[in-house]
């Protein structure tokens, strides 16, 4: 791994997502330094299924030698960015470093992605991006390091890459030509650079976008904190890159990538954006159609199918045989599945693996009341709040299964 040198010690970073995954890596490592970060993130009381709160990200911080300041903060918002960054300059006199990682993503073809989502991953992608660059460049251009630094990939036109999650490639090519229009509008006053991995990064968000077992093919967070710290201590004339992590450490000497592998000698997955064998990827990835909001998919309706899918057993799936989709309205609109059909069953967002059996359509509070006990399907078919196309007998089986399982549903 890359050793650190101590050039980031007094210096202030202000990290947006840093409250666990790549964010909190990169704030750890330059904690070493005796760095001090702002905890820039959304996630200010303890979640039962995410790890890691701003606050505990800053006992980390602390206890790594950094200084730590957490701020409640959601990049669409921009009267919270500007607090936070009010507050840093007040605690450490200014802002040297701007990690730009708070990140949206959802998988979806265009005419599966609800408008909702397109504005979420527009919002926090490249709006968020842009609006807090703008925000922290006043103190950046004063800083004798000034440094802007996009977790985002190079900008790669292969339509590969566009034509089944149109949305989400736009938003990130937007953080990207982020990249590109201030490198140059700050040239010589503020180092603007992306970083973008070479291989699937470990993360809560893979947990949902790949299924189970898919950390066996992903690195640990370090290896994109290591070539964060590399890009952070070069000097502002290096500006206006597109950086791939392992392309940068093996510059850099780093010889030995086992260590950064969840598990060592195990194929790995290459990352999105990246022309290696792009088909390929496209098929290992996106049938699971898995959705992840970088801890934004955190509502009712995505903690009933993470219950839901930790409920699936063998014995279930042999029992049930039937694939289901919830075409759902409302607050949290969105296709879901339920498969208790093929190999060991799944859930989750996103259209049901080939053609469902059963096809509900509802809204998702009464999504959530159904699951929890306080709505029965047959009653919500009766009183007209469910719509239920195909297989009636497999409709009842998984109502059966509901009943059996409300009470573990309910209690958590």
């Amino acid at each position: 791994m890359l050793p650190n040198t101590g050039k980031l010690a007094g210096c202030t970073l202000f990290i947006t997502g840093a409250s666990r995954g790549i964010g909190k890596a990169i704030a750890l490592k330059a904690a070493k330094d005796g760095a001090n970060i702002v905890i820039a993130a959304k996630t200010g009381v303890p979640h039962h299924t995410l790890p890691g709160t701003i606050y505990t990200a800053a006992e980390e911080i602390e206890a790594a030698g950094g200084k730590a300041l957490p701020c409640i903060v959601d990049v669409r918002e921009e009267d919270q960015i500007t607090n936070a960054v009010d507050r840093a300059v007040e605690k450490f006199g200014g802002i040297d470093v701007l990690v730009n990682n708070a990140s949206a993503i959802s998988l979806t073809g265009t005419l599966e992605t609800p408008t909702k989502k397109v504005d979420l991953m527009m919002s926090a992608n490249t709006r968020g991006t842009y609006l807090t660059s703008k925000i922290c460049l006043p103190y950046l251009r004063e800083s004798k390091i000034g440094h802007i630094l996009n977790i985002s990939p190079p900008i790669n036109l292969n339509p590969v890459w566009f034509k089944n999650h149109c949305a989400y490639t736009i938003s990130k090519y937007g953080m990207s030509m982020c990249v590109l229009g201030m490198a140059e509008e700050f040239k010589g006053e503020v180092a603007v650079n992306a970083l973008w991995p070479q291989t699937a990064i470990y993360t809560s968000a893979m947990d949902m976008l790949g299924g189970g077992g898919v950390e066996k093919q992903c690195r640990k967070t370090d290896i994109l904190a290591d070539a964060a710290y590399c890009i952070l201590t070069k000097p502002k004339s290096f500006t206006g890159n597109f950086v791939i992590d392992e392309h940068l450490l093996r510059e850099e000497g780093i010889k030995d990538f086992d260590v950064y592998a969840v598990a060592p000698g195990h194929p790995l997955l290459p990352d999105f954006f990246l022309d290696v064998d792009p088909e390929t990827i496209a098929m290992k990835m996106e049938p699971q159609e898995h959705v992840h909001f970088a801890a934004e998919n955190t509502g009712p309706v995505a903690e009933t199918f993470k219950i839901i899918k930790g409920a699936i057993t063998q014995d279930v799936v042999k029992s049930t045989q039937g694939v289901y989709q919830f075409d759902l309205s409302g607050e949290e609109e969105g296709t879901w599945y339920i498969d208790l059909k093929n190999g060991a069953g799944n859930a989750g967002s996103g259209k049901a693996p080939g053609k469902p059996d059963v096809v509900m359509t509802l809204s998702s509070s009464d999504f959530v009341k159904m699951f929890s006990g306080k709505l029965k399907p047959t009653m919500a078919f009766m009183s007209g709040k469910l719509l239920i196309k195909g297989d009636v007998a497999l409709a009842i089986k998984l109502e059966r299964l509901m009943l059996r399982n409300q009470r573990d549903i309910g209690d958590r």
